[in-house]
């Protein structure tokens, strides 16, 4: 394992260390002022809460897994496990949020608001705090996943944001109902709901795109045909192709060199051009160069 790999790997496992505490000691808070604060909302959010220290827990197995190195039976690495990871924890996300989603419709229909206890200032200030630490930890993970481009810390990071919104439900729901309108509780888990539920989907569909070779971003395909472009001796680029292999890129290029200089000279400057890609592009872990003589592709 590489410098690059291995801080990447501690960097993924600090995240989740922290991750793990704060969600307990959250999920932990929150469940004793729902129950000690009367508030059916905030035991739900802890119960959220709670889910994100599972969530956590996939994510460094999918870290750990992906930074296996290569081996007989996988011998391309295990980059995409990360991706299986973070599809794992799409499907927890969509659970949730649709749990959310169905207590939500179930009391809006059920029509019992006067049998609703009035939460006390508890749960109130503990969804204020939840919604504070829950923020930190959404822009923490992100930005850190960001950084050394991991899918499953950000499929982690989304998951705090959902738990984060989830107590923006909660404070709603203890406000109306401690104003006398205990139908807000059920209203704001709804549309928690839907956004739990489109995060969920955008992580799912990231996640899916790197496990059937799907092609880089364009912006990113242009920059490589710029850097392979400016090698000395290649005469034009014929084709490039690439697909996303979990969080890394797999590059295959076909250039067009002079066909009159030598088998070695021709090997030369195609390793040139494998070097510059992977030197210019640190995500690439394979790069191959297929070399074309020029006056062939001239006449076809």
């Amino acid at each position: 394992m590489n410098k690059a790999k291995i801080n990447a790997h501690t960097a993924a496992m600090r995240v989740s260390a922290v991750s793990i505490v704060v969600n307990f000691l959250l999920s932990a808070g929150k469940l004793a002022a729902g129950i000690l604060g009367r508030s059916g909302a905030m035991v739900s959010d802890a119960v959220h809460s709670a889910s994100d220290v599972f969530s956590t827990i996939i994510v460094i197995i999918g870290v750990n897994i992906s930074g296996k190195k290569a081996d007989e039976d996988h011998p391309y690495g295990h980059e995409r496990l990360e991706s299986v990871a973070a599809l794992i924890l799409a499907l927890v996300l969509g659970v949730t949020g649709a749990g959310i989603g169905y207590n939500g419709l179930k009391n809006i229909f059920g029509g019992n608001y006067s049998d609703l206890a009035v939460p006390t200032m508890l749960p109130l200030a503990a969804a204020v705090v939840s919604i504070l630490v829950k923020e930190w930890m959404y822009w923490y993970t992100k930005a850190v996943a960001v950084k050394i481009n991991s899918d499953a810390l950000m499929a982690d990071a989304w998951h705090h944001r959902s738990d984060s919104l989830s107590s923006v439900g909660s404070l709603i729901g203890i406000l109306g109902a401690r104003l006398a309108f205990p139908i807000l509780d059920p209203i704001a888990g709804v549309v928690i709901c839907l956004f739990i539920l489109k995060a969920a989907f955008d992580i799912f569909s990231e996640a899916m795109g790197k496990l059937v070779d799907k092609a880089c971003d364009s912006a990113t395909v242009r920059k490589m045909e710029t850097v392979i472009v400016a090698n000395k001796g290649v005469i034009r680029l014929d084709e490039i192709k690439t697909r996303l292999f979990g969080s890394k890129i797999y590059v295959d290029i076909e250039i067009a060199v002079d066909g009159s200089i030598t088998l070695y000279e021709a090997h030369k400057i195609a390793e040139e051009v494998h070097d510059s890609v992977e030197s210019a592009f640190s995500d690439v872990k394979h790069c191959m160069v297929h070399v074309n003589p020029a006056e062939r592709n001239a006449q076809n």
